[in-house]
C-alpha cells in the first residue's frame, strides 16, 4: 500500500500580517498533481488542516477545492485528525456522511477508537485516527482520573487500541503531539506550545506495535526513533527559523507484513523564505539579487553601522516581500537596556516572555507560585481559542 503522510498545512495563516493563502493555493495545486502521477492509495493529514480554529472564507473555499479534487476527481481517500490549532467541532462537521466519498476526519476523541479499515492486494490495512486533545479531555472521556500530562494521555489511548488489535494485520496510526526519543528533534518558531508550563512530550516507545505512525505538529520532516515513526512537517515555511528545512511530502510504501521504506518528495514554493545578510547598499545591486527571486519572504540582517534612512523602503523597492529588518550592532552600538523583549524573543514562548517582562518591571523573582498562575492561564487561553 502506498501512503502519502502529509501534516501541518495550516490554511488561513498570517505571517508577518501577510495572508499566505495565495502560496498555500499553489502548493497545494503541486501537491494534487503528484497525487495524479503517484496514484497512492490513501492520504494522510496528521492535524492543523487549518491555522486557527474559525478559518477565514477563504480558508474553508481553498481546503473544499482540494479535497473535492482528490476525493472526487481522483478518487483517493484521505484520513484526516484535528490539529492543536484546528477546532474539532468544525472538523467533525458531517463526518459520518462524508465517509462515502472516502473522507474520513475526526476532530473529537471518542472513548471507542474504531479502526478506518482500507485494503489492497495484501488484506486489510488498520487505520486509527487519534486527535489532538487536551490530557484533561483524555480524562473526561477515559473516567481515568491519574491521566495528568500529554504522555499519560497517549499511553491510555494507546493502550485500549492495542488490546483490539489483530496481530496478523497492518496496523497504521495517525497522531498530533510532541513525541520524542533519546534524539533532539528539530523545532520551529511557528509551533504552538502544546502545554504551557506543563509536560508536553509524548514517549516514542508507545508507537513501536504500529507498522507506522504518521504524526504531525513539528514542522520539520524528520524521523523519531525509527524510520517508521515520523513527522512529515508542513508543506511550506511559517516562520524564519525554518528557511533551512526542506519541506516535502512523505510517501511511505509497506509490503505485505507492514515493512515500510518511505521517501520525501519536494514540492516547489511560490515564494521561499530566506535570510539577507550584508550592508545596505550592497544588497540592492542587481548583481546581488538578479540570479535569485526577488519575491521571496525575507529577513534581512543589515550590518551598517550608524544612521540609515528609509532602509526598509529602499531595500522593498527591490525586494517587495521584505517581512522582517533587523540591525547587526556590536557592544559599543549597544545602549542602556529597555524594557522589552531580547533580541531572541520570536523564539520564546509566552510563559518566558512574560517571565522577562515582569522581572524587569518589578525586579523581583518570578517564583514558581506566580508561574503556575499564569502558565494555567495561558493554557485556559489556548484551549479557549481552539472553540473548546
Amino acid at each position: 500500500m502506498k501512503l502519502f503522510h502529509t501534516s501541518d498545512w495550516h490554511i488561513g495563516k498570517l505571517v508577518h500580517q501577510i495572508h499566505m493563502t495565495e502560496d498555500q493555493r499553489h502548493i497545494l495545486e503541486q501537491f494534487v498533481e503528484l497525487v495524479k502521477e503517484e496514484k497512492p492509495d490513501a492520504i494522510i493529514i496528521a492535524g492543523d488542516l487549518y491555522d486557527r480554529s474559525v478559518p477565514p472564507v477563504e480558508a474553508v473555499e481553498l481546503l473544499d477545492e482540494i479535497f473535492s479534487k482528490i476525493l472526487i476527481d481522483l478518487e483517493t481517500p484521505i484520513l484526516a485528525i484535528a490539529g492543536n490549532h484546528d477546532s474539532p467541532d468544525r472538523l467533525s462537521f458531517a463526518s459520518r456522511i462524508l465517509k462515502n466519498k472516502g473522507l474520513y476526519i475526526v476532530g473529537k476523541l471518542d472513548k471507542e477508537i474504531d479502526a478506518i479499515v482500507l485494503k489492497d492486494e495484501f488484506g486489510p490495512v488498520n487505520f486509527y485516527l487519534l486527535p489532538y486533545v487536551d490530557p484533561a479531555i483524555v480524562r473526561d472521556v477515559t473516567g481515568v482520573k491519574e491521566i495528568q500530562g500529554h504522555d499519560d494521555a497517549m499511553r491510555w489511548v494507546l493502550e485500549g487500541i492495542k488490546k483490539k488489535m489483530n496481530p496478523e494485520e497492518r496496523h497504521v496510526m495517525v497522531a498530533h503531539g510532541f513525541v520524542i526519543g533519546t534524539e533532539t528533534l528539530e523545532t520551529s518558531e511557528s509551533e504552538r506550545p502544546l502545554s504551557i508550563g506543563g509536560a508536553e512530550y509524548i514517549d516514542a516507545q508507545y508507537f513501536k506495535d504500529f507498522h507506522y505512525t504518521a504524526l504531525g505538529h513539528l514542522h520539520s520532516p524528520q524521523k523519531v526513533v525509527w524510520d517508521k515513526i515520523r513527522y512529515a512537517g508542513s508543506l511550506l515555511k511559517y516562520s524564519f527559523s525554518e528557511v533551512k528545512q526542506n519541506k516535502s511530502v512523505t510517501i511511505v510504501e509497506m509490503d505485505s507484513i507492514g515493512g515500510v521504506v518511505t521517501r520525501q518528495v519536494s514540492l516547489k514554493p511560490k515564494r521561499d523564505m530566506r535570510r539577507l545578510q550584508g550592508e545596505l547598499k550592497a544588497l540592492l545591486q542587481p548583481e546581488i539579487y538578479q540570479d535569485c527571486n526577488v519575491e521571496d519572504y525575507l529577513m534581512v540582517a543589515l550590518t551598517d553601522e550608524g544612521e540609515l534612512i528609509d532602509a526598509i523602503g529602499k531595500l522593498r523597492g527591490v525586494y517587495p516581500n521584505v517581512l522582517r529588518l533587523e540591525r547587526m550592532t556590536t557592544p559599543r552600538q549597544t545602549g542602556i537596556e529597555k524594557i522589552s523583549a531580547g533580541k531572541d524573543h520570536h523564539q520564546q514562548t509566552k510563559l518566558q516572555l512574560f517571565e522577562e517582562f515582569y522581572t524587569k518591571v518589578t525586579d523581583g523573582d518570578f517564583t514558581d507560585d506566580k508561574k503556575e498562575i499564569i502558565a494555567k492561564i495561558l493554557n485556559q487561553l489556548e484551549v479557549e481559542e481552539r472553540g473548546k
